[in-house]
């Protein structure tokens, strides 16, 4: 630590700081894509306690079926998507490329596959509200296929980030990688 008062070293006049070391720039992108998928990490966990809660309170007959309706078809396979979420946690603290891997590629079967059935599994009932009014099934009052519409429109947009971020930090990863080699 250095201070503002007290003797300054011979021959320095604080101008001389150009050859110290610095982080290598993919460490530093490295730091803060793992903060950003580890944030929507988060995200992602409480958009799938929210369909597992859906499922587990209608299946379980917790409350009566007029309060939360039963789930539609495609939030059974989306309740997989806690393994590429989990493949992801235990890749960032390592650095581990296949854990990372392994994540994107089950991202796609087990989150985006699923929202995109989930969106063609719903439209009729979608349009029927929309043209008719008429809803046949409800969450709290809502009409289901609103609020389950709603939670895609969120889930595509933290599923979208997570793949973008972690195919960047795949790429800072194969870079800091190559690096060695070269060394």
């Amino acid at each position: 630590m250095t201070s503002r008062v007290g003797p300054r070293a011979e021959g320095t006049n604080g101008t001389n700081f150009k050859h110290r070391e610095k982080v290598a720039p993919h460490y530093q992108m490295s730091a803060s894509l793992k903060s950003e998928v580890r944030k929507l990490n988060l995200v992602h966990l409480l958009i799938w306690l929210l369909v597992a809660a859906q499922v587990t309170v209608s299946h379980l007959n917790l409350v009566s079926h007029d309060t939360v309706s039963m789930p539609y078809q495609w939030e059974y396979p989306y309740l997989l998507s806690l393994l590429p979420l989990l493949c992801s946690s235990l890749s960032l603290p390592k650095n581990n490329i296949s854990y990372l891997v392994i994540s994107m590629i089950s991202a796609g079967l087990f989150t985006v596959a699923p929202l995109i059935y989930g969106g063609m599994e719903m439209f009729p009932v979608a349009q029927q509200l929309y043209r008719h009014g008429k809803a046949y099934r409800f969450i709290f009052g809502f009409s289901a296929v609103t609020v389950m519409y709603l939670i895609m429109v969120v889930a595509v947009q933290v599923h979208a980030w997570q793949l973008y971020y972690m195919k960047k930090l795949l790429d800072s990863w194969f870079s800091a990688t190559e690096e060695k080699k070269k060394k």
